[in-house]
């Protein structure tokens, strides 16, 4: 740590210390009943029963539901870092990247406390730089489907004639006539 002024390491460690002090009061907070994230769906939301919802709202309730939890795992994440990297100041590692054991810059250290590597060290995060799965099954256009592969809506009724409409019965393929119910 001898490339870290006093000062700036104080500065560190009460940085780190306010933002563990967030992060406890957060969870805290979830535990005192603050929270609905522990109880179940249909306590969190108040209604005596979904039957007379409709599935989008359940649907949203769902989301926010799992968009809540996965913040707090990242949160818990983070306050495990936070308390790895305060371990670190009382043991005299911090600051030091735990794969070249370089000197982690002042400024690096300043934007992300509780950081245990250099820049160019850091590891990837999970799922940066992918694209979704869906691209691997997407089919690309029907050949002159329009300027630059793009549909023309302008043509859409002809593409869809064939497959008639509300008013029109539809012809199976392989036959000239619909058959009418008797």
């Amino acid at each position: 740590m001898s490339h870290l002024s006093d000062s700036q390491l104080s500065k560190l460690k009460q940085s780190l210390e306010e933002r563990r002090t967030e992060l406890e009061q957060h969870f805290a907070d979830e535990h005192t009943g603050n929270s609905l994230l522990g109880d179940s769906l249909k306590l969190s939301t108040g209604e005596l029963s979904s039957a007379d919802n409709h599935p989008a709202d359940t649907g949203t309730e769902t989301f926010e539901r799992s968009r809540d939890l996965s913040i707090n795992t990242s949160l818990s994440e983070e306050l495990h870092e936070i308390e790895a990297a305060l371990q670190r100041i009382g043991d005299g590692t911090y600051g030091i990247c735990e794969i070249s054991k370089e000197e982690i810059p002042f400024e690096r250290l300043e934007a992300l406390p509780y950081t245990r590597y250099t820049v160019e060290h850091a590891p990837d995060r999970p799922g940066q730089g992918e694209r979704p799965v869906e691209e691997q099954v997407m089919t690309p256009p029907p050949s002159g489907s329009g300027q630059d592969g793009q549909f023309d809506d302008a043509g859409a009724w002809e593409a869809a004639e064939e497959y008639g409409s509300a008013s029109s019965p539809v012809t199976p393929p392989g036959r000239d006539t619909v058959e009418e119910d008797a």
